[in-house]
């Protein structure tokens, strides 16, 4: 059987700290998750990564890692199982699920496997992550979703998801139970879902702030008025000021995303200038440069 370089399946150094083991693990699991990733090979590459962290997350099983380790073994170098290895370490895998492990990987750590699990007694379910997309409006307002999720052993599961409203992309939302099922009658783990909004494109967010760019006429720039905007919450009133321009930002408070403290909508204004379509908007525009003459140029 061949080595595995565990460290550089996760991308770190062998002298990586438990954090950044763990950080390295998260970004990876993320990234190349079957339920989400379009990666080639996403499912076997996530099978590594998961094996690449139970090795390493635990400080006994990493300490017996790095002892074959310094003896020169290299990735994809042949290995030669010792066969003492793993005596008296007591490795506890209660928490790791059932197989799916390469055979290096049992060949290092299995000797202890079944007597741990005796000893261990039941044992809570692992959580799982994965990630859900969700369009601009259901975060604003709350709404239930469907998802279906890919299970360890191939088959599929549809959960409805009840999303909360004003939820931000990155935050995650927890599924009690809906992990993996715990030992010997323990409860099962829980699923952690991360939540990635899928904006409109009228809607930017930063933050709890949505920004909105809105397009006015120069007479409307020049003149000012009521205009009508849009919102998530719906099409509201806004007073232009006369002599406004491009890039003038103006706030709507407490129209951005609810929560304890809601966030703000910004507009930005845009001054667009609509094509003279006929001769009469021709002449109009006409006798605009001439009224106006280079007052645009030196403004």
């Amino acid at each position: 059987m061949q080595f595995k370089d565990y460290y550089d399946i996760l991308g770190v150094k062998a002298d990586a700290s438990e954090a950044e083991i763990k950080s390295a693990y998260r970004k990876l699991a993320r990234k190349y998750h079957p339920d989400v990733s379009k990666e080639a090979q996403a499912e076997e590459k996530f099978k590594s990564i998961n094996e690449a962290y139970e090795a390493l997350k635990d400080p006994a099983k990493r300490r017996a890692y790095d002892q074959v380790k310094a003896q020169g073994y290299r990735s994809g170098q042949e290995y030669h199982p010792q066969s003492n290895f793993g005596d008296g370490q007591g490795f506890d895998f209660s928490d790791a699920g059932e197989g799916g492990f390469s055979d290096f990987f049992e060949s290092l750590f299995r000797g202890q496997r079944g007597e741990a699990r005796g000893r261990a007694g039941p044992r809570r379910g692992r959580d799982v992550q994965a990630r859900v997309e969700i369009p601009l409006a259901t975060a604003y307002r709350g709404g239930k979703e469907r998802i279906t999720l890919r299970d360890a052993g191939g088959g599929e599961r549809t959960l409805e998801v009840k999303i909360p409203a004003g939820i931000l992309p990155g935050q995650q939302i927890r599924l009690a139970g809906q992990g993996t099922p715990g030992s010997q009658g323990a409860a099962a783990g829980d699923l952690m879902l991360e939540v990635l909004v899928r904006e409109d494109g009228r809607f930017r967010l930063d933050g709890r702030d949505v920004l909105l760019t809105l397009s006015i006429a120069p007479w409307q720039a020049a003149l000012g008025g009521m205009l009508t905007v849009p919102t998530l919450a719906g099409d509201v009133e806004l007073k232009i000021p006369a002599g406004s321009d491009s890039g003038k930002r103006m706030r709507l408070r407490g129209r951005g995303m609810p929560g304890a403290t809601p966030g703000d909508q910004f507009v930005t204004l845009q001054v667009h200038a609509p094509p003279a379509q006929t001769e009469a908007q021709r002449k109009l525009y006409e006798q605009m440069a001439k009224e106006f003459g280079e007052a645009v140029a030196q403004a």
